[in-house]
């Protein structure tokens, strides 16, 4: 098997556990760049996906809300120049970072495989691009992310967050692999991976954020 974001080789079982709802569930890790991924066999079709992700309740007007995406929001607004053009990489069905990032006097477009589909979005550049818990959903994580740094101007910025793992030996007990839509798993080595790879200057932010800076 091969990893969906290096390309190694070097993948082997990691964990197996049993879901009351969904049967058995296999993780794999890659020797490479430390991504752990659940084994294509046990994904959602899209049809069950977009079922999990119409039950979010992801609303602009939730102060709470806000205050959760601020934490990528707020330190991305202070790196950037005023009036900056971005893109929020799967907004999903309540696109919310728009909302506070237009109010700091930034342009921002909605994109979503699902609820804000739109091609042409994805052949122009961007100052910014905003990816809020979407990574994890990523079933081909290079391809997604080779597209990213096409969409990322020179010196532009890719906000990420996500829950990372810090420790590998919590994840038997880490929440963030039960949710049935979580495929993939990143740790700081893979976050170095991928700045390596592409070209781009890690930056963490805090203990889920993380900005890629394009050199």
């Amino acid at each position: 098997m091969l990893c969906p974001l290096c390309e190694s080789q070097k993948c082997a079982l990691f964990y197996e556990r049993e879901d009351k709802r969904y049967g058995t569930r296999v993780y794999i890790r890659c020797g490479e760049c430390r991504l752990i991924f659940l084994s294509p066999e046990h994904r959602f079709d899209l049809e069950q996906e977009k079922t999990r992700y119409d039950t979010h309740e992801n609303d602009p007007n939730d102060p709470g809300y806000v205050a959760f995406l601020s934490k990528l929001a707020n330190p991305l607004n202070e790196q950037l120049k005023p009036s900056a053009q971005g893109l929020d990489f799967g907004c999903g069905p309540g696109p919310t970072m728009k909302v506070i990032l237009e109010e700091k006097g930034h342009h921002i477009e909605n994109y979503d495989p699902i609820y804000f589909f739109n091609e042409a979005l994805l052949l122009k550049q961007y100052d910014f691009i905003t990816c809020t818990e979407a990574i994890e959903h990523f079933y081909q994580p290079k391809k997604e992310f080779d597209l990213l740094k096409k969409c990322l101007k020179p010196n532009g910025i890719l906000g990420i967050m996500t829950e990372v793992l810090h420790d590998e030996k919590t994840f038997p007990d880490w929440w963030y692999h039960k949710d049935p839509t979580h495929v993939c798993f990143y740790q700081p080595q893979t976050f170095e991976w991928i700045a390596q790879y592409y070209n781009w200057k890690n930056e963490p932010v805090s203990k889920n954020v993380v900005f890629f800076k394009q050199l």
